[in-house]
């Protein structure tokens, strides 16, 4: 008798698209007196790589998104920067793309090895310390809420702050510091801004006597935190 045995392989996902502007990309040829033929030989002979007009076509008309190598490719033939052909970024990896940025650039350029940078980026979860962050935020020229954003870390920093609003906001300076690339004296103010604000709006509720509403203008404080946060630090 024959026994056959059976092997599960496991296929690793392949990347998502960068976040691709269609219309941009025909912007950028129209305005080079590029047909769509053009911009696909550019991509086989310079690029090596087997993109047909058909494909070129479709990317503009937002039916198929070029993958990251494509990208990057269609940049150089359209004379611009990989940025100009992304749509707003909101990830690490789209940041990184959108600077032309290969992963072991960007990971050498904040002070991280490769490997450990691309489980970061695949992860969506920046594990850095504060001067590699602070070196992140400097490479890919993110202000505070586009890094927060990018890290994955915008849950993290609306806990912080709403324990830093209803208990003791100075225990929770350093690690602010850690998280956002902001001076301590701004975070400081900020977070001491947002436990005054938040208590001042329990205290008066608690002086309309008020029983069934009690609280309620701390809890919807407390909902838009973040907002608050950044209005505090003018960001």
């Amino acid at each position: 008798m024959v026994t056959f045995r059976t092997y599960r392989v496991d296929v690793q996902p392949s990347p998502p698209s960068p976040p691709f502007d269609a219309l941009a990309a025909r912007r950028l040829r129209e305005g080079l007196g590029m047909a769509p033929g053009h911009v696909a030989y550019g991509l086989r002979a310079q690029y090596g790589l087997g993109v047909t007009p058909d494909t070129v076509v479709a990317w503009e008309r937002g039916r198929l998104a070029p993958t990251a190598q494509e990208l990057t490719a269609l940049a150089g033939v359209l004379w611009c920067a990989p940025g100009d052909l992304l749509a707003a970024a909101t990830t690490l990896r789209e940041h990184r793309l959108a600077r032309g940025l290969a992963p072991d650039d960007l990971a050498r350029r904040v002070g991280l090895d490769a490997n450990s940078y691309l489980k970061m980026e695949e992860s969506g979860r920046w594990r850095g310390n504060e001067r590699q962050t602070a070196a992140l935020a400097e490479t890919l020229g993110l202000g505070p809420r586009a890094l927060l954003t990018a890290t994955g870390r915008n849950d993290d920093l609306a806990a912080l702050l709403r324990d830093a609003a209803t208990t003791r906001w100075q225990a929770y300076v350093r690690p602010a510091v850690k998280m956002l690339p902001l001076p301590k004296q701004i975070l400081e103010s900020a977070l001491q801004r947002l436990h005054t604000d938040y208590h001042a709006k329990m205290a008066a509720t608690s002086s309309w006597g008020a029983s069934g509403g009690s609280g309620d203008s701390g809890r919807a404080y407390l909902d838009e935190i973040v907002d608050h946060f950044w209005a505090a630090t003018g960001s």
